[in-house]
């Protein structure tokens, strides 16, 4: 199993969500956190995409791209790259150009995304959600496989015998598809054959068994190995020595985070009572110490019919540079080794 870090390059903020510093320090922080995920041997470092105040990653491949001049092994991905708003196009090229940079070791998790700015930002009507994600997608698998392309649609102008590059080292570039908890996206990833990143963010892992099941049908119908049909799992966590010491540095920033955010949707405020359930033995979050954390993901793992990679979202809690950098050396030292023992130990 793969372990990683998901990140929106986000700022420390205030209580009412100003962000505290400025985006250099905040960047150059967060190289700084990807270089240190590198040298601890964890396998995988995505980068969101947001257009709001409290984010840094409305350009992800540039981040990820300065990344790669500073690491030498970890897989650098978007997490994810919302494929809606953009052009296929261009995504392609700016991966595979990626790809190029890191010598192999690009990818991209594509995705509708969580928040809904982009789309008044490029023009884009919101009632088009899932046409434009299935029309891109479609574009952006050919392209992925076909170095000169034709093709019409709705959304975009049409490419006749059209020669896209710069390809990529890897062939095929890795592209994972992004969902939350609709079914119609995992039966589409499944019958495209394409790894999927389950989002659980909430309520309990066990409970995505159907639909990650539902993956696996359309996939096996459509003709795909069991091997191709990779599954990974993004939740919220956060690692520290104690399970104390995790929850009292964690939750604070997250209630603040998710209140703010919850206002925008109508969510009711967070309470400690809410926090706790989604930590518990069975709920989503991975908040608490080192074998404490690694033994919930072997329990997800299970719970899903066996896992390919597992990413932690821990900078949504103003969390520091340091808080979250000493949690990540714990994910390669500790975290990953009491995983991998145990993996081994049941094969």
């Amino acid at each position: 199993m793969e372990i990683g870090i998901d990140s929106f390059a986000a700022y420390v903020t205030d209580s009412k969500g100003n962000p505290i510093g400025t985006a250099e320090a905040a960047m150059t922080e967060l190289l700084a956190r990807i270089k240190l995920a590198d040298e601890k041997g964890l396998d995988v470092f995505g980068i969101g995409e947001h257009h709001r105040k409290e984010f840094l990653d409305s350009a992800t491949v540039v981040i990820l791209a300065a990344a790669a001049g500073q690491t030498k092994r970890i897989k650098l991905s978007s997490a994810v790259t919302v494929l809606s708003a953009a052009d296929p196009v261009r995504i392609f090229q700016q991966f595979a150009t990626l790809d190029l940079v890191s010598n192999g070791r690009a990818e991209m998790v594509v995705g509708r995304g969580s928040f809904t700015e982009a789309f008044p930002l490029f023009g884009l009507k919101l009632q088009d959600y899932d046409k434009l994600f299935a029309e891109k997608l479609g574009l952006l698998l050919q392209i992925s496989k076909q170095e000169t392309v034709t093709w019409s649609g709705q959304f975009r102008p049409a490419l006749h015998n059209q020669p896209i590059y710069p390809r990529p080292v890897q062939d095929p570039l890795p592209i994972w598809l992004g969902v939350g908890g609709t079914p119609g996206s995992f039966a589409r990833a499944g019958s495209l054959g394409l790894p999927l990143m389950v989002a659980v963010i909430g309520g309990e892992t066990h409970r995505f068994r159907p639909l990650v099941d539902l993956y696996r049908e359309a996939g096996d119908k459509a003709g795909f190995s069991q091997d191709q049909l990779k599954v990974g799992l993004h939740s919220l966590g956060y690692v520290a020595q104690t399970h104390e010491e995790a929850v009292e540095a964690y939750y604070p920033g997250y209630a603040e985070t998710f209140t703010r955010i919850g206002k925008e949707r109508g969510w009711p405020p967070v309470t400690r009572g809410h926090f706790e359930a989604q930590n518990a033995r069975r709920g989503a979050y991975l908040v608490g110490s080192p074998e404490e954390v690694a033994e919930k993901i072997l329990r997800h793992s299970d719970s899903l019919g066996g896992i390919d990679r597992f990413t932690f979202q821990m900078d949504n809690a103003g969390l520091s540079h340091q808080q979250l950098s000493e949690s990540i050396a714990m994910i390669g030292e500790e975290v990953i080794p009491f995983v991998k023992a145990k993996s081994s130990s049941h094969v």
